[in-house]
């Protein structure tokens, strides 16, 4: 397996390393993250002119990448700056079918979503789903007038700012069953929309959805669409578990500093062997899922089984890594930690509410075993 970065890669990171450094500082990002869009769309057609999010996209769907080790390496340097811009919900969850299903609309989408100019959102969790990917309730009926969409969708990332939605609903089967699915391009200001936006705990945005009656258009042949369903939730899940690393590692920096400039009893709390102990323990668990992520993402376009235990491994690792240095650097800081106008609690909450997002670490323990299990 090759570790190295391709010349490409290597610019690409230096360019988004460079832009955050300089360009996004923290209080930047809670001044966007207060905006009524939940982001800043300047800054963020920004970051699309850099090409970050067109490095989430294969070329044939107009982008620069689209690989593993691209998901990877942006949702990382992302994670690092506490980003709020909305790339998982446009370059990953909207994007990915309209590249995989296509359709009338899909290449001037795409071009658009990766030039910063539209947002996409993926509308599948339901209220009653917890965090099975074919539970849906959503139903769709094909009529005169064309496909109408019935049902509820709940969590939707960035769902009150998508100028379209991919929205997944049932033609037939059973409430979980694989066969019978189908995705489905709704306009924002569809008959029979109703959104209800909110901002998340970590300063995100998510809304939930109501479909009446609702116009829409299918990706697609309807009643196959698992398997992509599956491959943006497997997409999804690198991007989260490649963004704990980076809001690990910068929470790590954060709480060393503070290990080598706070006293007590005379010396820096950093030469208490206790406190050494914990952060080796740490930064070791970091590198564990460092090397979990390069899997998962070295693994993204094997065959289903491998790809989505390697997914699973890492985004089980990611939940309990991100708790622990959560929890680990929070304690180092004592109640300064806990303070709004500190970086650290804000890359506390963002890594413990990641593990709720598509599974949490106990759900993909549960899928690596069942996955090995099979076949």
């Amino acid at each position: 397996m090759e570790f190295t970065l391709s010349e490409e890669r290597r610019m690409l990171a230096e360019t988004a390393a460079r832009y955050l450094r300089e360009r996004y500082p923290l209080e930047l990002r809670h001044a966007n993250a207060a905006r009524a869009e939940g982001f800043s769309p300047a800054q963020w057609r920004e970051m699309a002119e850099l090409g970050l999010v067109a490095a989430l996209l294969p070329p044939e769907a107009g982008g620069l990448g689209g690989a593993g080790a691209d998901i990877a390496l942006v949702f990382e340097h992302l994670g690092r700056a506490l980003v709020v811009e909305p790339f998982l919900a446009t370059g990953v969850l909207g994007a990915t079918p309209l590249w995989r299903l296509g359709g009338p609309e899909a290449g001037a989408l795409l071009e658009s979503a990766a030039a910063g100019a539209t947002l996409l959102a993926l509308a599948h969790g339901e209220p009653e789903g917890r965090y099975a990917p074919a539970h849906v309730a959503t139903t769709a009926r094909e009529g005169a007038a064309g496909w109408r969409l019935a049902g509820r969708k709940a969590v939707v990332l960035n769902g009150d700012a998508a100028a379209r939605l991919v929205v997944s609903a049932r033609v037939s089967g059973a409430l979980t069953d694989e066969d019978g699915l189908a995705l489905f391009l709704v306009e924002a200001g569809a008959p029979g929309l109703t959104r209800r936006g909110y901002g998340t705990v970590e300063g995100g945005r998510a809304a939930e959805i109501t479909l009446e009656d609702c116009p829409a258009a299918p990706l697609g042949a309807p009643g196959t669409a698992f398997p992509v369903i599956e491959e943006v939730l497997a997409r999804a899940c690198l991007a989260l578990s490649a963004e704990v690393l980076g809001l690990a590692e910068t929470a790590k920096g954060i709480t060393l500093e503070h290990m080598r400039t706070r006293k007590q009893f005379g010396r820096p709390i950093g030469q208490f062997q206790a406190l050494q102990h914990r952060m080796v323990e740490m930064v070791l668990e970091i590198e564990q899922l460092r090397s979990a992520v390069m899997l998962a993402a070295a693994r993204l376009g094997a065959p289903r089984r491998e790809r989505e235990r390697a997914v699973s491994a890492a985004k089980n690792l990611a939940g309990r890594v991100g708790r622990l240095v959560a929890e680990e650097c929070i304690q180092i800081h004592g109640g300064i930690g806990m303070t709004w106008e500190h970086a650290l609690p804000h890359y506390a909450k963002r890594l413990v509410m990641i593990d709720h997002l598509f599974g949490d670490s106990d759900h993909h323990l549960a899928r690596f075993r069942d996955l090995g299990m099979a076949g």
